[in-house]
């Protein structure tokens, strides 16, 4: 499981990569590129002995193939492969921080508000006045993201109409 979370933080770097304003280093992201592409593949037939496991391996893999610049011609069948096992694992999942990230990523391949759905559902039963975790935050506020493009994007295709 170390390269899983090698591999979710690695992709997680070259997804975001500059966005704080920092400048982008060629050799820094032909690197990371490198790297992702590497662990993915290397990690793209394993299977998690247990749901979460296979949950946390399927995040790790979408946002692998999800941020790497690399493209083989079997990608998309890969990124196909790895949603329909996401697909499977995600009904046997309990409500968790683990299952929304899922969902959010399986979000950016399909574009199913059935997911976000679900997502506001998990996201609504964690109240009850208490703090939120600072990994409940990152699902909150990626929900809020996801929400202010959906509603930006629908605003623009009324006025187009």
């Amino acid at each position: 499981m170390n390269q899983v979370r090698e591999l979710q933080s690695i992709s997680h770097e070259l997804l975001y990569l500059g966005i704080d304003g920092t400048p982008i280093y060629t050799d820094r992201f032909c690197q990371l590129n490198t790297e992702v592409f590497r662990l993915s593949e290397s990690l793209f037939d394993r299977k998690g002995e247990t749901d979460e496991e296979e949950a946390s391996l399927c995040l790790a893999l979408l946002m692998g193939y999800r941020a790497t610049a690399y493209s083989d011609s079997n990608k998309e069948a890969k990124i196909q492969g790895i949603l329909d096992r996401a697909f499977i694992v995600l009904d046997h999942l309990d409500d968790s921080v683990l299952k929304c990230r899922l969902l959010l990523s399986c979000y950016d391949e399909v574009f199913d508000e059935e997911l976000i759905e679900e997502i506001r559902r998990i996201v609504d039963g964690w109240g009850g006045g208490r703090q939120l975790s600072s990994e409940e935050g990152t699902v909150v506020e990626a929900l809020k993201e996801l929400e202010a493009v959906s509603y930006t994007h629908l605003r623009a295709h009324e006025t187009s109409q």
